[in-house]
């Protein structure tokens, strides 16, 4: 099968290098930064998305949040009748709205940082196309995991799994801003490294190299607390995570802030929400 990608970010382009044959993209009005992403990833660019449309068998859409219905339309007012999976950070019921603009669909979500290394990541597959489409990452960096249960069982596998991961990062960040908020920020630093060494060592080390994806996860943070809400549960610790991650948002590419500095700027500022855009 020929597969297409929509749009090669870092997480795209690195699925699309790791898939079997050559994999198609659009460079019709993307950015320089997305296309020598492309070019490094050795796609095929077949110019605007009707032409991906009229050519791929798949087309795999890993793009930001919010941006995800807005893609799928593009690509369903082509008339594509391929197999459209939708591998992004949504709801299962935006997935499931997504699903409805096409006939084949696969909700998929992906678990991991880029697949530069076999072990590191996972796209999960869920609907009847699910087994066919895993096959374009057979044998590859990226291992591609099929789910046995409808549309929007892949979403609602990501959104569990980021609502601890990213949202729990947003809490230690705020608790963090908060303490030094109150002139307790080293009082903090110094029980946590007697009492919760390993929570210390996360902050420092993983917590940071959040900032500059901080503008795409405050829209991930919206589609858990939206999932979260639709089973019933309170939505309300993610709704303050997307705040948290919305007032770091215009980190956006940013080389790595220090952690302190991500402490002021929170402290400052910690009601901002900010709507990060596309990645170009």
């Amino acid at each position: 099968m020929q597969l297409g990608v929509l749009h090669p970010g870092a997480m795209g382009a690195a699925v699309a290098a790791a898939a079997r044959g050559t994999v198609l993209w659009a460079s019709h009005q993307r950015s320089p930064a997305t296309r020598q992403r492309a070019a490094e990833a050795d796609l095929a660019d077949i110019g605007t998305v009707a032409a991906l449309a009229e050519t791929a068998d798949v087309i795999v859409s890993i793009c930001p949040p919010h941006a995800a219905r807005d893609v799928a339309v593009e690509v369903a007012r082509t008339g594509f009748d391929g197999v459209y999976v939708d591998a992004n950070a949504v709801a299962p019921a935006v997935a499931e709205d997504i699903a409805g603009f096409f006939t084949h669909f696969v909700d998929g979500g992906i678990i991991g940082p880029p697949p530069l290394r076999a072990t590191t990541t996972r796209l999960y597959l869920a609907g009847a196309s699910a087994a066919r489409v895993a096959g374009l990452w057979e044998g590859s960096t990226l291992e591609a995991c099929v789910l046995p249960g409808p549309v929007g069982a892949a979403s609602a596998l990501k959104m569990a799994y980021a609502g601890w991961t990213k949202g729990s990062a947003a809490l230690l960040l705020a608790v963090r801003a908060y303490a030094e908020a109150a002139g307790v920020g080293d009082a903090l630093v110094g029980e946590w490294r007697l009492s919760q060494p390993a929570l210390l060592d996360r902050i420092d080390r993983s917590v940071p190299s959040l900032a500059a994806k901080a503008w795409r996860f405050a829209g991930e943070m919206e589609q858990i607390a939206a999932s979260l809400d639709e089973a019933g549960l309170p939505q309300g610790f993610h709704e303050a995570a997307a705040s948290v991650y919305g007032a770091l948002a215009d980190l956006k590419g940013a080389a790595s802030p220090s952690l302190d500095d991500l402490i002021t700027r929170l402290a400052s500022a910690p009601d901002a929400i900010i709507t990060g855009g596309g990645d170009g």
